[in-house]
């Protein structure tokens, strides 16, 4: 895992659009091999630790979502299952699975771009993160929006 360096006294809004934008890198990544375009990225005092793309029809795997794959990176890496000190970047709002991955790790914070308004997890209840975890949708949310509103009309013209 390559590590990327960003200052950890730059501004926090600057910080988090910088990786929401390599977030949607990855969710690019997923859409250009045909699956739901979901990016996530794990960062850690200003490094990447963890970074992740659906991969569910690759793996065949319902569990392989993009947080799910970034969670198993940034623990290989940091040598250990808690992600305390982390925020996880993800270009959608995550479901309930992820969500509740999340309190597992106990991840400081996740930040995601666009809300899912038929499987995320605050339709459901908010209370699936872990009690110090602190949440902030929205950023980016336009354009993490976009590339999921194009995948799912491209499906719907090859039908």
């Amino acid at each position: 895992m390559s590590f990327y360096n960003f200052e950890e006294n730059a501004d926090p809004a600057i910080a988090d659009e910088h990786f929401m934008r390599l977030a949607l890198a990855e969710a690019k990544k997923a859409f250009e091999v045909d699956e739901i375009p979901i990016g996530a990225i794990v960062v850690c005092k200003g490094k990447i630790v963890g970074r992740g793309y659906n991969l569910t029809e690759q793996l065949n795997d319902v569990t392989a979502h993009a947080e799910m794959q970034a969670f198993t990176a940034a623990a290989q890496t940091l040598g250990g299952k808690y992600l305390r000190d982390c925020t996880l970047y993800v270009t959608i709002e995550p479901c309930v699975m992820c969500a509740g991955a999340s309190y597992w790790t106990q991840i400081s914070r996740i930040v995601y771009g666009a809300n899912e308004e038929k499987r995320g997890f605050t339709k459901i209840n908010q209370n699936l993160l872990h009690p110090k975890t602190l949440l902030k949708g929205g950023v980016l949310g336009v354009e993490c929006g976009a590339l999921m509103s194009l995948f799912f009309q491209q499906k719907r013209k090859q039908s």
